[in-house]
């Protein structure tokens, strides 16, 4: 009979900054409360279902994850074509917030966490510098040289996406203070250097 295996030390556990639901201009930590909505609601669900590992000794770590910034999938790679054409637009009035990581931090920070014991519970995975729409757009245009003068009002994108849009339109000014306090140390702290550093570096 083969003896049982020893249950693991950490459980490191997606999760994602819906949970704070639309936060509007507010700035919040892993001490704020949680949001309404669809996809706090699912975060909510996602995280609770890990209380079993934490009540059988595992260390626990949520990580709620922001916009990933990555050529190769998610939000950036379905925006360059755009973008590229010189046809990337800014969405609705363009003051919501994106709190975003580079894909490079987003993997050096899930490496800390396993290597750190003395950090639990929620840890928000994004750049220290959330940034309007409106800046994104000028960020991501300057960096692939191309003009970014269009604009799509809140009630088109809503008349073609649905209930879609209000994704698109939603505010997360998420900062990632128990990283910073543990002392993580982020490669790429501003979205200039990092989207130059996942597009230009690599050919993107």
């Amino acid at each position: 009979m083969t003896a049982a295996q020893p249950p693991p030390a950490v459980l490191l556990s997606g999760s994602a900054i819906g949970w704070y639901g639309d936060t509007g201009e507010r700035e919040v930590d892993e001490t704020s409360p949680g949001g309404s909505g669809f996809l706090a609601a699912l975060a909510r669900d996602w995280e609770a279902a890990t209380r079993p590992a934490s009540a059988a000794g595992i260390r626990v770590v949520n990580l709620r994850t922001g916009v990933v910034l990555s050529r190769r999938g998610g939000m950036l790679a379905a925006l360059l074509p755009l973008f590229r054409l010189g046809l990337g637009p800014r969405l609705g009035a363009g003051r919501q917030y994106l709190s975003w990581i580079s894909l490079a931090d987003e993997v050096g920070a899930a490496r800390f966490l396993l290597d750190h014991d003395q950090i639990q519970g929620p840890v928000n995975l994004t750049a220290p510098h959330p940034v309007t729409n409106t800046e994104f757009t000028a960020a991501l245009a300057s960096t692939l040289g191309r003009p970014a003068l269009l604009r799509l009002p809140a009630p088109l994108l809503r008349a073609g996406l649905g209930e879609l849009s209000s994704e698109l339109l939603a505010s997360a000014r998420v900062l990632p203070r128990n990283l910073e306090k543990a002392g993580y140390a982020f490669r790429y702290p501003d979205v200039n250097t990092a989207l130059a550093a996942e597009l230009k570096s690599r050919g993107g």
